[in-house]
């Protein structure tokens, strides 16, 4: 086995694939290492270009693939196995660095696309116009928009009328980057509808400005509800994972052997996912009030995933027993869907 590979598991085939394309040095790897590793973004410089394909794994509520492309390598030429890489693919990330000259990497995309639209016409594609955090604010809103339609007007020229193409402005610099992949990985979601409306229905009840299912290891969100996203408040969720992870560190204790699973990590079903245990009263949950005007709720829906809301109703602290048993009710809906998941 090549060095140089992630081992993933023995039932890697059965799992969500999503694949990372671009030019070489466009920045794959330093998302993957940032999201997945807790790299700190200033020592993505020292990442190596890659070279192979290197295989990562994301394990939470399901185990998700993400396999890294090297950007100077033509998948899609006769002599690759083109039905294993993109065969049991999902979605594809292409990631564009709109620092460089984007005119070779928007070439390279639209014939990538259209290649793939033929061969495997379930793929979803998302790009992600990378290191915008360099950019004036002026500049970078002219820069993502002509991305955008240079892509659009040659996919439209090669007769793909509305093609399945979702964009995102990045950085690993900030959140952007974690919004954008918990985007993608949604796509790969067969139960998203379900997680929104349930998370609709709770949201309306509790009287929350927004709701995120995160999966609390990664910082990367499996749905929300469908209100708008306030990305101050985003950012103040993503900032209360990380308090809670840094304490849980210290404070944690093994649940595992409180709700009979033996703490692993891949004790599921066939196809890869969890086999995961009833909810009791050994979750974890915290509840903060008055900061930077919000009110934070966070509820530990099952070892993988945490429930964190916000809301900026001055009531919102006398009215959290209330909140509790709706979300317990949440809790119990949203393991009976997950079991079927």
């Amino acid at each position: 086995m090549d060095g140089s590979e992630v081992v993933i598991s023995a039932h890697g085939n059965h799992k969500p694939r999503l694949l990372f394309m671009g030019l070489k040095r466009s920045g794959k790897s330093s998302i993957i290492n940032v999201v997945l590793y807790k790299l700190p973004p200033t020592e993505t410089v020292f990442i190596p270009a890659t070279v192979v394909i290197k295989k990562h794994a994301l394990y939470s509520y399901r185990n998700f693939q993400i396999w890294d492309l090297p950007g100077q390598i033509d998948f899609l030429e006769t002599n690759f196995d083109t039905e294993g890489i993109f065969g049991a693919a999902g979605a594809m990330v292409w990631i564009l660095d709109a620092q460089d000259d984007y005119i070779e990497s928007v070439g390279r995309l639209t014939e990538t696309i259209l290649q793939l639209q033929q061969l495997y016409p379930d793929i979803k594609y998302t790009v992600f116009i990378h290191k915008v955090d360099s950019l004036g604010s002026d500049f970078r809103e002219d820069i993502v928009r002509d991305i955008i339609q240079r892509i659009m007007d040659d996919l439209a020229d090669a007769g793909l009328e509305n093609p399945p193409v979702s964009f995102y402005p990045t950085s690993v610099y900030d959140d952007s980057v974690y919004e954008a992949l918990s985007k993608v990985l949604q796509l790969l979601n067969p139960q998203l509808a379900t997680f929104e409306a349930l998370l609709n229905t709770l949201a309306g009840a509790c009287k929350l400005q927004k709701l995120y299912l995160f999966d609390v290891l990664s910082k990367l969100y499996i749905a929300a509800d469908t209100s708008p996203v306030d990305m101050a408040g985003y950012t103040l969720c993503s900032d209360y994972i990380d308090t809670i992870v840094d304490l849980a560190e210290i404070y944690g204790w093994d649940r595992g052997k409180l709700r009979g699973s033996g703490g692993a990590r891949n004790d599921g079903h066939a196809d890869g996912s969890m086999a995961l245990p009833k909810a009791d009263e050994s979750d974890a949950e915290s509840f903060i009030n008055g900061i930077r005007g919000y009110c934070l709720y966070l509820k530990e829906m099952n070892k993988y995933l945490a429930l964190i809301g916000f809301s900026k109703e001055p009531r919102f602290a006398v009215e959290k027993p209330l909140i509790d048993y709706n979300v317990q009710v949440f809790q119990d809906a949203l393991t009976a869907v997950l079991a079927l998941t």
